[in-house]
This record gives structure tokens, C-alpha cells and sequence, in this order.
């Protein structure tokens, strides 16, 4: 294992690992105290070496890396790769392709929903790894030899678990599964988060297109303050206030004050300042030009079909061992309960042979299910 510190060194692995076929990719980073996160370490294997990058070193330039994870002649195996795709298309705004995503490989051939790293390494190579590193400070320099014993560890036991996912894939006839999830995780469009778009990750339920005008403004305006700041967007305000000031459209400081989830004297601050006048500019919208608030799917008939569907979609989980998580979530089932052609997954490619069309059957009472020597089994209906 080499620890990499200089832009000629790190040019130099990359042209060597750039001549094979398959690479493993892992990142440490850091993000409680900034909005964007932290690059501080890299690491990458193929199946003559091993070494970890110091991101952090003085006057390294990781543009060889980058352009390694822009080489699609070599496939870039992560786990969980979402957050270091993330860290590679803000610092480079490129996306890693090709990837394989050993979590989403393992759900696929029925490892369970979101399996950790070490669980899966020890679940297939019979290795435990030691995750007392796992919530250290990797900014912090030097690097410890437990530091970068751990972080190497992390890409040579991902190659077995790579090896062993790919051929069973290969073997039950399921790598297209992967290849469909992949598409997801390699689109910019998972990544390219606009600050219109920030009132969607709130789970803040709201009724009148008043109070989503409202939302969508305060939302964005936390979301521009946080990245300008490098904040988490907790730093700027909580999910609970951002909810709270949309219900009750404070366009005073002295109405913002009122409100009980905000701090003592926030009214008085810039800040304050600014939500006010975010509240204004959602009570100035054209409420036809916001998006259509969804009904809450509330009635007990549509409730107890999807109870329905959630055990048919724990019995399609089992019988194919295929995590349940990737073939359909809980807004799926409810938007397949209201509508037959609901643009989700779970009716789209393999998920509706798996188990979309008999979501449908269900539902329309051409399938029923009932317990039979103890089993919950399916029953064909005319």
C-alpha cells in the first residue's frame, strides 16, 4: 500500500490502474460543520495494488483522478456510491462511468435493503473488517498506519466482494437489474440540485398552494444561504421552522417573532430579514404556476390495499430474493392504488414482471391472497 502525496505520484498510479479493466473506489470525507463535502482521502485498488490519496496534501492536483473516473474504458466499482459520486461532480463536475454499486448489486440478489460494507464483506469473504476508524477525523494530519490500514482495507476486500456479486448476477441472469440502477447513479440530474428544487427534500406536508409558494421561497432562499456560507442547511434553519414559517406566512418581523420554533431575537437579524421577504415574494405568486399539491391518499379502501400490496411485495422479495427496497417503495404501492398507469418503478422493466402486473391484479381483484397451511400464498382469480 502506498500513501500518495504529490500530482506526479498520483499521475503515475492512475496511468497503471488506468490499464485495467476494473477499479475499486472509496472516499472519506467530511460534512457535519460544511454544506459541501470535504474531500480527504482516496482510496483505489486494482489487482496489483493498492494506495491512498492524500486529498489534502499541499499542492496536489486530483486531476488524474479525475480524469481516471471520466475513463470509460475502465469500470469504477463503489459501494454506495451516491456520496462519492456527489463529491466527484461538485469538485470536477463530472460523473464516474462506468460504475458498479456492490449495495445496490447485493439488494438485487437478496442480500437485504441498504447492507452495510462490512457486513457484506463478511457475509461473502468470511473477513471481518475493523470499523474503529470509520467516524474518525480525516481531515486531521498526519494520517495514522491504523488510518490508512483502514482505508486501503476498504477497496482490496471490495474487489473479492465485486467478484462474487458480478458472477451471480451473471448467473441468475440479472445484471441488467444492476444496469438499470447504475443509469440512475451515473445521470447529472441526481446531482444537480437547484435551490428551486429544495422544498422537495422537506417532508413538511402542506394543504393550500399559499403555503407551498411560501415553502418553495424559504426553502430555496435557506438553500442559496447554506451553499454561500458552506453551512448545512441546519445551520441556516431547521426543517421545523422552514414548516412552521410556510404555514403561518409571517410577513413582519414582528409575526416572524411569534413563531415558537425560531430562536429568541431571530427576527431581528438579517437573516430574519431575508425570510420575511422570501414569505412576500410566495404570497406574490401566481398560484396556477405552482405545482399541483398532491390529495392525501387517506380513504380506508385505498389504505388497506396498500397493506395488501405491502405483502405481496414481501412475498415477491422472498420468493426472488431481491430486497424489497429496490423493487418498490411505500409511495409506489400508494401511487399504484391510485393510479393503474403511476409513472414508478415497481410498473416499469423488471420490476413490473417481478411485481408490478400482479400489483395490478390485486388490486383489481384478479388475484387474491390467502393462508394456506400457514403460508400466505397467492390465488388466481377469474
Amino acid at each position: 500500500m502506498d500513501l500518495i502525496t504529490t500530482t506526479d505520484e498520483l499521475t503515475s498510479v492512475c496511468a497503471r490502474l488506468a490499464r485495467h479493466p476494473t477499479i475499486t473506489v472509496d472516499t472519506e470525507f467530511l460534512r457535519e460543520t460544511t454544506y459541501y463535502p470535504l474531500l480527504c482521502v482516496v482510496q483505489m485498488a486494482s489487482r496489483d495494488e493498492a494506495v491512498v490519496v492524500d486529498a489534502l496534501a499541499e499542492g496536489i492536483d486530483l486531476k488524474p483522478f479525475f480524469e481516471l473516473m471520466s475513463n470509460e474504458r475502465v469500470l469504477k466499482v463503489f459501494h454506495a456510491a451516491r456520496q462519492d459520486i456527489e463529491i466527484v461532480w461538485h469538485q470536477a463536475g463530472i460523473i464516474p462511468y462506468p460504475i458498479f454499486d456492490t449495495q445496490v448489486a447485493a439488494m438485487v440478489l437478496g442480500y437485504g435493503d441498504s447492507i452495510a460494507y462490512d457486513v457484506l464483506v463478511e457475509r461473502i469473504t468470511g473477513y471481518r473488517p475493523d470499523k474503529t476508524h470509520r467516524f474518525t477525523d480525516w481531515s486531521r494530519r498526519p494520517l495514522t498506519e491504523e488510518q490508512l490500514e483502514y482505508a486501503v482495507a476498504d477497496v482490496t476486500h471490495l474487489r473479492d466482494v465485486f467478484a462474487d456479486l458480478d458472477a451471480d448476477l451473471k448467473k441468475r441472469d440479472r445484471s441488467d437489474w444492476v444496469s438499470e440502477e447504475m443509469d440512475v447513479l451515473t445521470s447529472p440530474k441526481t446531482y444537480d440540485f437547484h435551490p428551486e428544487r429544495a422544498w422537495e427534500r422537506l417532508k413538511t406536508r402542506v394543504r393550500k398552494p399559499k403555503d407551498l409558494a411560501v415553502l418553495m421561497e424559504v426553502a430555496a432562499w435557506r438553500e442559496q444561504e447554506a451553499q454561500k456560507r458552506d453551512v448545512p442547511r441546519s445551520r441556516v434553519l431547521k426543517d421545523d421552522a422552514v414548516g412552521d414559517i410556510a404555514t403561518h406566512a409571517p410577513t413582519s418581523p414582528e409575526r416572524l417573532a411569534a413563531l415558537r420554533s425560531l430562536p429568541k431575537g431571530f427576527e431581528k437579524s438579517q437573516w430574519g430579514a431575508d425570510i420575511v421577504a422570501a414569505v412576500q415574494r410566495g404570497l406574490a405568486r401566481d398560484p396556477h404556476s405552482l405545482p399541483k399539491i398532491e390529495k392525501p391518499r387517506n380513504n380506508s379502501n385505498g389504505a388497506a390495499t396498500v397493506e395488501l400490496l405491502k405483502v405481496l411485495l414481501r412475498m415477491t422479495s422472498e420468493r426472488h430474493a431481491v430486497a424489497s427496497k429496490v423493487i418498490a417503495t411505500v409511495d409506489d404501492l400508494e401511487q399504484i392504488v391510485a393510479d393503474d398507469a403511476a409513472d414508478v418503478g415497481a410498473l416499469r422493466g423488471w420490476r413490473r414482471e417481478l411485481f408490478g402486473e400482479a400489483a395490478l391484479a390485486l388490486k383489481h381483484g384478479r388475484l387474491a391472497l390467502a393462508i394456506e397451511k400457514g403460508r400466505v400464498v397467492r390465488v388466481e382469480r377469474d
